[in-house]
């Protein structure tokens, strides 16, 4: 009877300790998916597979439960979508570079066909200097520069928001919102270029990645009405 009840209390400890032992921001990313499910939020990504994504699948990897840009190329959503919040959490290396193609085509160019949403860490030597102000990590490339400073460090995870409702384009990085734009009421892009797939109603969702190892994970789309 002593040996079973020891046994019974050893078994409660080990239980107890393997719950202390689960890490804090496993947990919280599952509260967060369950949270947002009820908000009309469903995952674009199951951590095992690229299903669901076409394009240059070969240059993506799923590496424990991420989604692994290496060496990248487009990788795009199956599915069009028009209005949307777009949710994911990334890790840049230094220097790293990839972009997020929005309401863009399945072919050609994302930032010009399309939107490209910068993901860059544009903090790091290499790019000190030269980068223009539409260059920086959340900006509308060539269209609407981002405010900076909010970005975390190279090598850690960051949390990003993007939405598209008609012509109103938010990125928010880690709870701060850096870009706000109204696209039918800018005259001239940041780059002075014509940027037609700006005006797109509608388009793929895509990684657009230019050779560096970036990192995704979380990726969840809550679709908005027209």
């Amino acid at each position: 009877m002593f040996r079973t009840l020891l046994s019974a209390a050893f078994l409660l400890t080990a239980c107890y300790a393997t719950a202390a032992e689960q890490k804090p921001e496993t947990a919280e990313l599952s509260g967060q998916a369950s949270n947002e499910a009820a908000y009309g939020f469903v995952s674009l990504f199951d951590g095992k597979t690229l299903a669901g994504w076409q394009g240059d699948t070969k240059g993506y990897v799923v590496e424990n439960g991420n989604l692994v840009c290496a060496p990248g190329g487009k990788l795009m959503s199956e599915k069009e979508y028009s209005n949307f919040i777009f949710r994911f959490e990334f890790n840049v290396p230094p220097g790293g570079n990839n972009g997020i193609g929005i309401r863009a085509p399945r072919n050609g160019d994302a930032a010009y066909g399309g939107m490209e949403i910068q993901i860059l860490d544009d903090t790091h030597e290499k790019y000190k200097g030269w980068l223009k102000d539409y260059q920086h990590h959340g900006s509308i490339y060539g269209i609407v520069p981002a405010k900076t400073g909010f970005r975390k460090p190279a090598g850690e995870w960051n949390s990003e928001e993007i939405m598209a409702d008609g012509s109103h384009i938010k990125v928010t990085l880690n709870g701060h919102v850096i870009v706000d734009a109204d696209l039918s009421k800018i005259e001239k892009t940041a780059d002075g270029k014509n940027h037609p797939g700006m005006h797109n109603e509608k388009g793929f969702i895509g990684f657009l990645g230019h050779g560096d190892r970036v990192e995704f994970r979380n990726i969840r789309i809550k679709e908005l009405k027209k």
